[in-house]
């Protein structure tokens, strides 16, 4: 596979892709683009320094200019994430979903939380077999008032986010719930971890598999769009 050179990488400017943010443009059988969703999704307010965090503000321009590129076939998404800010993942998941190029995600070590959304957004998801992905309802950090108001909100969260996964996965919205309010996985919250296999045979993610498998898909759903 033979990297394209600078002055094609997506951002410009002379930066390293993958230095920069997380990406790189290749031209192997297809020009494929990367992007790594790794760490804890950043929302509107930064992470302290030591967090490993992917801001939105910078996966969607690229994939507006991805979406746009004549030389840009199709995205692999390498998800490894811990979850987030559920808004700031949301609108990354939405781009994702609402590309028109040929999508593929793979979860590596975990896609869980909000990661779920973003792992179910492309058009084919793998995970691999040692990855997990932890389902739990919405998590309000601070200071939480208990007022009807303030458990409508979450409940209407959590509403956005299970129709999103139901409507890009394969997953029942009664085996969706059944997760969510698991007992048995987490000391100190409710929901359930899933393993590779078991999220694949949840209906969460399409197929177990590792990069060569989610590069092949990829390749092969381009050559159907040219075909």
């Amino acid at each position: 596979m033979e990297e394209i050179g600078e002055e094609k990488a997506l951002g410009g400017g002379g930066e390293d892709p993958v230095l920069a943010f997380g990406r790189v443009l290749t031209k192997g059988k297809r020009t494929l683009l990367t992007l790594v969703i790794a760490g804890q999704v950043e929302g509107h307010q930064s992470l302290p320094p030591p967090a490993k965090a992917t801001r939105y503000e910078h996966i969607l321009p690229q994939l507006v200019e991805a979406e746009e590129r004549s030389d840009v076939e199709g995205v692999l998404f390498l998800i490894n994430t811990v979850g987030g800010d559920v808004e700031a993942g949301l609108a990354m998941a939405e781009m994702i979903a609402g590309m028109k190029k040929p999508t593929v995600s793979l979860v590596l070590g975990g896609g869980h939380s909000i990661g779920i959304p973003l792992a179910v957004a492309a058009k084919k998801s793998f995970i691999a077999p040692s990855a997990s992905m932890t389902v739990h309802p919405v998590r309000i950090q601070g200071l939480v008032l208990g007022v009807p108001q303030s458990f409508e909100y979450l409940r209407r969260m959590q509403e956005r986010i299970d129709d999103f996964v139901v409507r890009h996965s394969g997953i029942l919205p009664e085996r969706l719930s059944e997760l969510m309010a698991g007992r048995h996985d987490m000391a100190t919250d409710i929901g359930t971890v899933l393993g590779g296999r078991e999220a694949v045979e949840a209906g969460l993610v399409d197929a177990v598999g590792n990069f060569s498998d989610a590069k092949a898909a990829l390749e092969e759903m381009i050559e159907r769009e040219k075909s």
